[in-house]
């Protein structure tokens, strides 16, 4: 079977990099693709480097022209998808790869983003820790997906089989991370021009005010075990993040202390329990760490563990690319997933070097 797909947003980065992966995708016809101020304009315009898409033009983004497909993703800025999926009752698979489907909580929606709430879906993150089980299984058969943060997809899969085996306190996570300016969108920014950021590292939404924060509680509140409590009690974390000079990527140092009593072979054991069977998210051998050179176009997380005994703390260095694994290539993923196809269809784990 071949399933119909419309992206809106293609004009963008995050909708570019949907259509680049579906483009070699065998299972899917890319039928419809849509913009806002662009529409009407041929996508080749917009995304150069999809040659094989140069057929297309951007349609408007009307819930008239994203009905009548399979599959749906919306690529759109936080705030905007609500007004769309309401409309797509009757559309078999809708893929969110905004914000507006991701918390549960009324009150985080308020705090950090303000607007209309929508109700939570499917988180898409298959291979993050929940509670006794992989996300993976709430994905099979979903209708309705919420495509994760990059940042927030970063942190929660670094920590995560820490904070499901028990071997972590997070009340006291601390984590840094490196990022590329795609992950703020395509918009015309000041502070994203490349005379602002080449040769500068800019630190911003300091002081626990990101909008991935509730997104990261909420997963590693999911990945404890059920006797642990319910919401994101006792998950704690200060979150920084760092604009650098790369187009793309994520380099996330996270540090959780140790929890009492356990071994290093213990600590280790947890990660390598967590993703020795996964394909797209890998744990180096001990003392090796991740670049995010080694990741780019590629849908996989690589990530090295150490343990400061110093500090008391367990650290985790994480590198992704933010448009594939961190946002496309998560909704692709869990699109197979979904679908009942093969997960890692038209999903490389191989990146581009140099």
């Amino acid at each position: 079977m071949t399933y119909s797909v419309a992206v809106s947003g293609a004009s963008g980065y995050a909708g570019g990099e949907i259509l680049r992966i579906l483009a070699a995708h065998p299972d899917v016809e890319i039928r419809t693709v849509t913009a806002h101020s662009n529409a009407g304009q041929p996508l080749i315009q917009h995304q150069p480097h999809l040659r094989s898409l140069a057929h297309l033009t951007l349609a408007e983004t009307t819930p008239e022209v994203l009905a009548g497909h399979d599959i749906v993703f919306l690529a759109l800025p936080h705030g905007q998808s609500g007004q769309y999926t309401d409309a797509l009752r009757d559309t078999p698979l809708v893929i969110d790869a905004g914000a507006d489907h991701r918390l549960e909580s009324v009150a985080d929606w308020d705090r950090f983003y303000g607007g209309s709430f929508h109700e939570p879906w499917a988180y898409g993150v298959p291979e993050l820790p929940v509670g006794g089980s992989k996300q993976r299984e709430r994905l099979v058969g979903a209708a309705r997906i919420a495509a994760p943060g990059c940042n927030a997809s970063t942190v929660s899969l670094s920590l995560a089989p820490g904070v499901a085996a028990g071997v972590i306190d997070p009340s006291d996570i601390v984590t840094v991370l490196a990022v590329g300016p795609s992950g703020a969108g395509k918009s015309l920014k000041t502070n994203l021009l490349a005379s602002e950021i080449l040769g500068s590292a800019n630190p911003y939404a300091v002081g626990g005010t990101h909008r991935h924060v509730p997104e990261i509680r909420q997963a590693l509140a999911a990945a404890r075990p059920s006797s642990a409590g319910g919401a994101d009690e006792g998950i704690r974390i200060s979150f920084t993040p760092v604009l650098v000079p790369m187009s793309r990527g994520i380099l996330a140092t996270s540090t959780a202390p140790l929890a009492p009593g356990v071994s290093d072979e213990e600590v280790r054991a947890a990660w390598e329990t967590a993703y020795g069977d996964e394909t797209f998210v890998q744990l180096l051998p001990e003392g090796q760490f991740p670049r995010t050179a080694d990741v780019i176009g590629a849908n996989t997380a690589l990530m090295g563990l150490a343990i400061d005994r110093a500090a008391g703390r367990v650290v985790v260095v994480a590198a992704l690319d933010n448009l594939t694994k961190g946002t496309a290539g998560a909704a692709v993923q869990s699109m197979n997933i979904a679908l009942g196809l093969a997960e890692g269809t038209a999903l490389a784990v191989n990146g581009v070097a140099p």
